[in-house]
């Protein structure tokens, strides 16, 4: 049995993404008016100062809930004892943008579009908050050894149940399509800054189909 809480869709992480992401296109700003080129016709240039500073981006958090239970025997199975326990955790969605090189990069100046094209979406180790599990214990008797031993299992059966979660289809496309939006707003706003004027960036991750 598993439970699954999604936070995304509050408008506190929205507003808080939003916010990363201005901030983010702030500093790639001032980074492309420090050290970018001088040239405006050379976008996909100033696209790539943009984002170099930023490395690793996590675009997407889900909050997950495993359920797992734990037995333990010991005197020849007199000693039977059970532990079920919840533990919540937190997985997050990154994007490696220090592989990002102009070979990722298109632009279209007919169409004022810049192509992007992302490396793979990585989900990350999941990060279990043990200081708010709870737990159901059953047995006569559970000897401390066996409570840690039903402790440890419990916490690499829901870090393993937690990695399959992560691997939800639902949560790959919200974090990829959150990965979009950053990177868009992230590229869209220096350019325009810099006097590229109106203009779209198409986001697509590798081995997705061209948007045009």
């Amino acid at each position: 049995m598993t439970y699954l809480e999604l936070r995304t869709a509050t408008t506190s992480s929205r507003t808080l993404r939003l916010a990363l992401a201005g901030a983010l296109a702030l500093a790639a700003w001032l980074g492309w008016k420090a050290y970018g080129p001088r040239d405006l016709g050379d976008p996909v240039a100033t696209s790539l100062v943009a984002l170099e500073k930023q490395d690793r981006l996590t675009v997407f958090s889900a909050q997950l809930s495993p359920v797992v239970a734990a037995d333990d025997e010991r005197m020849f199975g007199m000693l039977k004892s059970r532990q079920i326990a919840v533990i919540p955790a937190r997985v997050d969605y990154s994007v490696d943008l220090a592989t990002m090189d102009a070979s990722r990069m298109r632009w279209d100046s007919a169409a004022k579009r810049l192509d992007v094209t992302l490396p793979p979406l990585q989900p990350g180790k999941p990060n279990l908050d043990e200081g708010r599990a709870q737990y159901l214990r059953e047995g006569v008797w559970i000897t401390p050894d066996a409570q840690a031993k039903l402790t440890r299992d419990n916490t690499l059966l829901a870090e393993r149940q937690a990695t399959e979660q992560a691997a939800n289809p639902v949560l790959l496309d919200l974090a990829r399509n959150a990965a979009r939006d950053a990177v868009r707003q992230n590229l869209a706003i220096p350019l325009q800054v810099a006097g590229y004027g109106e203009m779209t960036v198409a986001v697509r991750f590798d081995g997705e189909p061209d948007s045009r």
